[in-house]
């Protein structure tokens, strides 16, 4: 199997591309649009299991990307402390291309379209985007 990190530059690269040439919305759309139709083991596990869910859905996710991170599940909280992104680490690495400046964004937009509709606050606290240090924080909706 493939893991989603081996297409970490393409990524980057695609971003670029697409804000270049057809503008921010235009990339915002996109990745409204790659929330919508293919997270849908996210919005499974998160119909059926909440903040549960979440907890299982990133454990195997960043079990597999890698990175150096901590994961917290309390009874009204689940949250990500992300020490070093591995997806930003993989682009800081590279000498072959510039990062997309905004790469850490498209977390935002991907995941609190899935989560939100089933009455979570989500959001992304973004402390460095050069080391790929941040916080996504999800809490039930009062």
């Amino acid at each position: 199997m493939i893991s989603c990190t081996e297409f970490v530059m393409a990524y980057s690269e695609l971003f670029a591309f697409i804000e270049e040439r057809h503008g921010k919305e235009t990339l915002l759309r996109f990745w409204e649009q790659l929330s919508d139709k293919f997270l849908y083991n996210l919005r499974q596990l998160v119909s059926e299991k909440g903040l549960a869910g979440m907890y299982e859905y990133w454990t195997h996710t960043l079990t597999e990307e890698g990175g150096k991170h901590s994961l917290i599940l309390t009874d009204d909280e689940f949250r990500i402390e992300m020490e070093c992104c591995p997806s930003i680490s993989i682009l800081r690495n590279n000498q072959h291309l510039k990062p997309y400046p905004d790469y850490c964004e498209h977390c935002n937009v991907l995941y609190k379209r899935v989560i939100e509709p089933f009455g979570y606050h989500c959001e992304l606290l973004i402390h460095d985007s050069t080391t790929g240090k941040c916080t996504l924080r999800v809490r039930r909706k009062a």
